[in-house]
């Protein structure tokens, strides 16, 4: 143990404890702008400065150790100077129209800006603006950044893919696309993960809601709007509601008071990709000859365009299933079209999701067909929704839980895991073994599986004899990790699970921006929806067996391959 004094309060730490982690641990706190914990703790904003007694020059808290005796103040005079100083600096090449920001009201510097009380402009102001595809699902305002890293560190260390990096030198250094490529021409997964760890509003989404207000406000169409699992994990956290209040009746009476005339849940489709993906995995089991194994997930469009663009020759190993979200879309523009009496061209099809890759995945070419349009006509991000929520003066907490609407609003607690890191793979072994069986499981025997692990996590379950080796991971850094140990032959797997964001899609590029990560939370709060649903097997799904017995015939029929299965070499990067 090392003993300090911190603000006169003496402290006694483990050795190798950084200023900050000792401050923080005892209740004294040290601003920040650049540090990430175990990803960027580079000092390069100067904003977590202190003074240590008998050091002429201030040191970052976040990157320097404790010392035996060290008497550190964390507010001196000087120290306060140091940061309002610097603060000015960063604002002189800071874009700063904060009413009109993406992060109004959730950025810290902006924060850190109020509270040393700079609202006049000190330095002359000195603003690099960078041209930008701003038709690609991630926009980056070179005019917002910062340059604290954050978005480099992410992508190489959490992602792996190393998308962004520093380019220019003095003044002109910024951060941009490495070797200086347009965006749409790099490999990026369009994970969304700089953009959750971005500080500022220098990285965002592309802001569909105009191109929503206007599909609203045409007569002649049929506004149709799906909610994916996760986004229920999430919606409630900037609108005051406690996660227990946050309820998807609530939220469709949220999206009718907008303008939708249909509210469906994504968890309908959710257990229908079960039933395909399920029947899919046991039909290459059974003809182990003629496939390449493990079997690949294919629900999380970040994860496809990461194996696409690093690992193009085992995409045949991706099951052939579209995603929830696209599967969805084809069955509101086929089955429910018919249901309604409508030409699936004046459908228009919203869906709300945790992601931005979302965005990208609607717009493939192999997502729709020419006689029913996009299967998807618009992807909206969980923060979109919430700012049409407050945009249309919602008093969310006054709200009755109204049920959704029939005949696509009935999900199991199979489906609604699927926003969390193993939960598709816990759904689809559920499946797996009643259909292999004719019986259910405990549904809580593939637990193994559950739960955001460094790596990946692995388990084995036994089917009527036979062994199904599975294997999970979240995050992209971690899959590459399992592809190359794949590759080497040191692991061999049946069935494995991906997502590209950490923690699945609680942890969703789309998902409501916090200084912690809250996809552990949010994912519990997932598995409590589970456990508290009278149904828990996706095959159970009474509307998904109307959907078959009416419409599809039979998991991986000729409608079923029509409709909910692709080629995912049938679209171009983009």
């Amino acid at each position: 143990m090392v003993n300090v004094t911190i603000n006169g309060k003496p402290i006694a730490v483990e050795k190798g404890t950084t200023i900050l982690d000792a401050a923080t641990a005892n209740g004294i706190m040290i601003p920040t702008l650049c540090f990430l914990k175990d990803i960027n703790e580079i000092g390069a904003c100067r904003i977590c400065v202190v003074e240590i007694e008998g050091m002429e020059r201030l040191a970052a808290a976040c990157n320097n150790t404790v010392e035996e005796g060290m008497v550190i103040y964390t507010n001196s005079p000087k120290v306060m100077a140091s940061r309002k100083s610097t603060l000015e600096l960063i604002l002189s090449e800071h874009e700063y129209s904060c009413a009109t920001c993406t992060r109004c009201g959730n950025c810290r510097l902006q924060a850190l800006a109020e509270e040393f009380g700079l609202s006049t402009d000190i330095y002359k102001k000195k603003v690099r603006k960078i041209k930008w595809n701003r038709d690609f699902p991630l926009i980056r305002d070179n005019e917002k950044c910062i340059k604290c890293m954050r978005c480099i560190q992410v992508c190489n260390k959490v992602q792996a893919l190393g998308i962004w990096d520093v380019c220019g030198t003095g003044a002109r250094t910024t951060v941009d696309v490495k070797g200086g490529l347009p965006i749409d021409q790099a490999d990026c997964a369009v994970c969304g993960q700089c953009i959750t760890h971005c500080p500022v509003g220098a990285l965002h989404e592309r802001d569909d809601k105009n191109k929503l207000y206007s599909a609203l406000a045409d007569p002649d169409t049929v506004k149709i709007v799906q909610v994916a699992p996760a986004v229920r994990a999430a919606w409630g956290e900037e609108l005051g509601l406690a996660p227990e209040d946050a309820t998807m009746e609530k939220m469709g009476e949220a999206l009718r008071q907008i303008g939708f005339d249909y509210v469906f849940d994504t968890n309908f489709s959710a257990d229908l990709t079960i039933m395909e993906e399920g029947s899919e995995f046991l039909h290459r089991l059974s003809d182990k000859a003629h496939y390449t194994f493990p079997m690949f997930t294919s629900c999380c469009p970040g994860w496809v365009r990461f194996i696409r663009t690093q690992y193009p020759d085992m995409v045949p190993q991706l099951s052939t299933a579209k995603s929830p979200q696209q599967m969805f879309g084809a069955v509101v523009k086929s089955y429910l079209a018919e249901k309604l009496g409508k030409d699936p061209k004046d459908i228009y099809s919203v869906s709300v999701m945790p992601c931005i890759a979302k965005k990208a995945e609607a717009a493939y070419e192999n997502m729709g067909s020419e006689e029913r349009g996009q299967d998807v006509d618009l992807v909206l991000t969980t923060r979109e929704l919430i700012k049409l929520i407050k945009a249309a003066n919602i008093n969310v907490a006054a709200l009755e839980d109204k049920p959704l609407d029939d005949p696509l609003c009935d999900g199991t607690g199979a489906a609604v895991i699927f926003g969390t890191t193993g939960g598709v793979m816990e759904a689809a072994l559920r499946s797996a073994y009643y259909l292999a069986t004719g019986k259910n499981p405990d549904p809580d025997a593939f637990r193994a599986v559950r739960g955001y692990h460094k790596g990946w996590n692995e388990a084995a379950f036994d089917i009527e004899g036979t062994t199904v080796r599975c294997a999970v991971a979240s995050g992209l850094a971690n899959t590459k990790s399992l592809l190359e140990a794949l590759r080497k032959g040191e692991v061999a797997y049946d069935f494995v699970e991906i997502m590209a964001c950490p923690g699945g899609c609680a942890g969703g590029g789309g998902q409501p921006i916090h200084p912690y990560e809250a996809f552990e939370t949010r994912g519990e709060h997932l598995r409590q929806l589970d456990v508290a649903n009278p149904i828990r097997f996706s095959h159970e799904n009474p509307q998904v067996q109307t959907l078959y017995k009416e419409y599809l015939t039979a998991p991986l029929g000729d409608m079923a391959h029509h409709l909910l299965h692709t080629d995912h070499e049938g679209w171009k990067l983009k």
